[in-house]
């Protein structure tokens, strides 16, 4: 049966949730609907109810993408916005991307690909796919032009499919200890700080100030991913490459101007948690008070979640082999 016909299982859902900390003043930009004389140039996205700052989850999965990209060394395949190139899986699977005309890329497809699978893909237009692959996908179409790329012979396909992501990451918002002591701070700002800058033209010297806004060094935010569960290895083989992605922005920097110092987090307390299938069909028989998630003991940072990596591997495979989802 060609893949496209196949319906995608689903065994479960593994929750994480972790607090985040701002360990230097970080910076995720919002609209500014006004711009005053002496005001801010560029302000933090807050929530519109409660004018909280917030960390868009939009924003650390880009992040975590861009990463996960780099660490697999994956190709720049497609073009994106302002000249940008990035990676993307132009079907479900394997192929060739057409960058240039007489120019290919081999891309891996979407339903094993290790970024495609997490975050989702987009088909592309006018790639090219081996014969016998798009003859058992049910792709293959008449009159569509041939050759070889890299000794397989191989049809262009006007349309590949898209792929949904398993991941999803959500928006980060304060916690309320920390929303408190923010409350507190006199910046003239609500929960933030001003931070002034110069540019300094090289030749001239003239000085063009500037001031941004920054969400202050110690706060925190309640962090929180949802990793849908469709295949036990490919589970465990996806939550390994979320916590070294994980690790590497610590190392790196959340949110813009981090070259500049801004954006430091650390990810601390992690829990886990995973309801199966026959859970979610259970619920309605379930007691009041109980909510049939089963928890993994609290991991204490990321350092400590590669470390012991091999706990994590046995609380998924535990669960999710047949026989093992209650």
């Amino acid at each position: 049966m060609p893949t496209s016909y196949a319906q995608k299982p689903l065994l479960g859902k593994l929750s994480l949730t972790s607090q985040l900390s701002v360990e230097t003043g970080l910076h995720i930009g919002g609209g500014g609907e006004n711009l005053d004389i002496g005001g801010l140039d560029k302000p933090v996205i807050r929530d519109p109810l409660t004018k909280y700052p917030y960390l868009p989850g939009s924003s650390i999965k880009g992040k975590l993408r861009s990463t996960l990209e780099r660490l697999l060394n994956k190709p720049l395949n497609r073009k994106g916005g302002s000249d940008t190139r990035r990676y993307e899986s132009d079907d479900l699977v394997n192929g060739f991307t057409e960058v240039e005309e007489g120019r290919f890329i081999a891309y891996e497809g979407a339903s094993t690909c290790q970024i495609s699978r997490l975050f989702g893909s987009t088909g592309g237009s006018k790639f090219w796919m081996p014969i016998e692959a798009a003859r058992e996908e049910g792709l293959l179409e008449n009159n569509s032009p041939t050759q070889t790329i890299q000794g397989q012979n191989c049809i262009r396909i006007n349309r590949g499919r898209n792929a949904p992501a398993r991941l999803i990451i959500r928006d980060s918002h304060l916690l309320p200890d920390s929303a408190a002591k923010l409350k507190q701070v006199d910046t003239g700002l609500y929960m933030t700080e001003w931070k002034f800058e110069n540019g300094i033209d090289r030749v001239t010297a003239a000085a063009n100030p500037r001031q941004l806004e920054r969400v202050p060094a110690g706060s925190k935010f309640q962090f929180e991913l949802v990793y849908t569960v469709e295949d036990a290895e490919q589970a465990v083989e996806d939550l390994q490459n979320i916590a070294i992605a994980l690790a590497i922005l610590e190392d790196d920097a959340l949110g813009g101007h981090g070259s500049r110092g801004y954006g430091k987090v650390r990810f601390q307390n992690f829990e886990f948690s995973y309801r199966s299938l026959a859970q979610y069909r259970q619920i309605t028989n379930t007691p009041a008070g109980t909510s049939g998630l089963q928890p993994l003991e609290s991991i204490a940072n990321t350092q400590a979640l590669l470390d012991n990596f091999g706990s994590l591997r046995d609380y998924i495979e535990q669960r999710l082999l047949p026989g093992n989802e209650s």
